[in-house]
């Protein structure tokens, strides 16, 4: 689990590749069945990447740092914009958790709605629901979901889990501007109007690994589909096999 406290837009960019490994990459603690499959991040609009710590006495209080990213047309990632997460809960929880949350966008209104507001509030009118696991999830399975929000998280503490039903992603206004030197807007980042930062190429090398595995793993199925049509048409064609007549009397 990594830091939560705010930090640069550089050292967010490089927790954010950090995170988005250990949410994919098969170790001894993630099986196969443990990770992102990669058509989730491949397909999506955009993600937020994030680390969070939760404390709670009866009333809990979530807080946290990260970035968030979009798709842009051509389909490359956008520039990231640095961000928080705020919220607040009720409940007989007790403890402090720290957890690492990877947040998918399935949808164009949830960044559009970041972009033009400066925050996001998950749950409402954007459903947020635990998104799929597993190496060989067929592609369509999670798609199937209306959900606009799928969410995954790693955590330690006495929390079991992580609901952010309510919470708030929230625009780092001062850190955008410190690191882009200017006033720049979440929009202005997420809707391609800055180029992509040197600083985060870990990031983007992390990103694109997933289109490539994906395009990799369509190539694939497109091949076994391909050959049992070919293998469907061929047994089709097999001529029948004549009936022997009645033998003649010796």
């Amino acid at each position: 689990v990594n830091n939560p406290i705010p930090s640069n837009l550089k050292s967010e960019a490089k927790k954010a590749a950090k995170i988005l490994r250990e949410f994919t990459e098969i170790t001894s603690r993630n099986g196969p069945d443990k990770i992102i499959p990669a058509h989730v991040i491949a397909k999506a609009k955009g993600l937020a990447i994030l680390s969070v710590i939760k404390a709670g006495f009866l009333v809990t209080a979530r807080g946290g740092s990260g970035v968030v990213l979009a798709r842009l047309p051509d389909g490359k990632w956008s520039a990231p914009s640095a961000i928080g997460i705020a919220g607040l809960g009720g409940g007989f929880e007790v403890g402090i958790e720290v957890s690492d949350l990877v947040i998918i966008l399935n949808y164009d209104r949830a960044v559009e709605a970041f972009a033009k507001g400066g925050n996001l509030t998950l749950g409402g009118n954007f459903t947020v629901a635990v998104g799929p696991l597993g190496r060989n999830l067929e592609g369509n399975v999670a798609l199937r979901s209306s959900a606009a929000v799928f969410t995954y998280c790693k955590s330690r503490g006495l929390f079991a889990g992580v609901s952010l039903e309510g919470s708030c992603l929230i625009e780092r206004k001062d850190t955008n501007r410190k690191f882009y030197c200017r006033d720049v807007r979440a929009y202005d980042l997420l809707f391609g109007e800055a180029p992509r930062p040197a600083q985060a190429d870990e990031l983007y090398e992390v990103l694109d690994s997933f289109t490539a595995k994906y395009e990799r793993d369509g190539q694939r199925a497109n091949a076994r589909r391909a050959a049992r049509e070919r293998r469907r048409a061929a047994a089709t064609d097999v001529p029948p096999t004549p009936t022997p007549g009645p033998q003649p009397p010796p």
